[in-house]
């Protein structure tokens, strides 16, 4: 388990994780972050293409978790209802006793499991953390000073990443 935010992979969204690609990592449990990843912060359910892939990767018998550091009272509730997954909110990432939580309760290890998420100092991290396969996405939105300020703080960290996929 690593301190490290340096994600193991660096993707271009979602749509570039295949059920190939997982089963090359030897990944059968995939966490994903919601705000930013899954979702901009602006819409509150999967649209149809998002779902189209889950069903995809469930087809090629990955399972899907949520795990969102989201505040707002039914916003990870909502989502993960339209996407039939379980999920923990208010994960506190980075810290990973979320994503641990989360392995226990589908029956997985590290080995098994990765996250994907579009920050660095949270998803990378507690991904790492966890001993977790860490993929960081480019986040769908950046539309505040404060989203793209901390866009330009990760960047370092991104341009480190060790593999990068289109």
């Amino acid at each position: 388990m690593s301190f490290s935010p340096i994600p193991k992979m660096l993707v271009h969204d979602i749509f570039v994780v295949t059920p190939e690609l997982l089963r090359q990592k030897g990944v059968t449990l995939l966490l994903l972050d919601l705000d930013n990843t899954l979702a901009p912060y602006s819409e509150d359910l999967p649209s149809e293409r998002v779902l189209a892939w889950m069903a995809e990767l469930r087809a090629a018998g990955v399972e899907l978790f949520l795990i969102s550091n989201s505040r707002k009272s039914r916003r990870a509730d909502d989502y993960a209802s339209a996407c039939d997954m379980p999920y923990i909110k208010r994960a506190g990432k980075p810290n990973p006793r979320a994503l641990r939580a989360a392995m226990e309760q589908m029956g997985k290890g590290p080995a098994q499991t990765a996250l994907m998420g579009d920050q660095v100092f949270t998803d990378g991290l507690a991904a790492n953390r966890a001993g977790v396969l860490s993929i960081v996405v480019r986040p769908l939105e950046m539309k505040n000073f404060f989203f793209r300020l901390r866009y330009a703080i990760e960047q370092p960290f991104r341009a480190l990443g060790k593999e990068k996929r289109k």
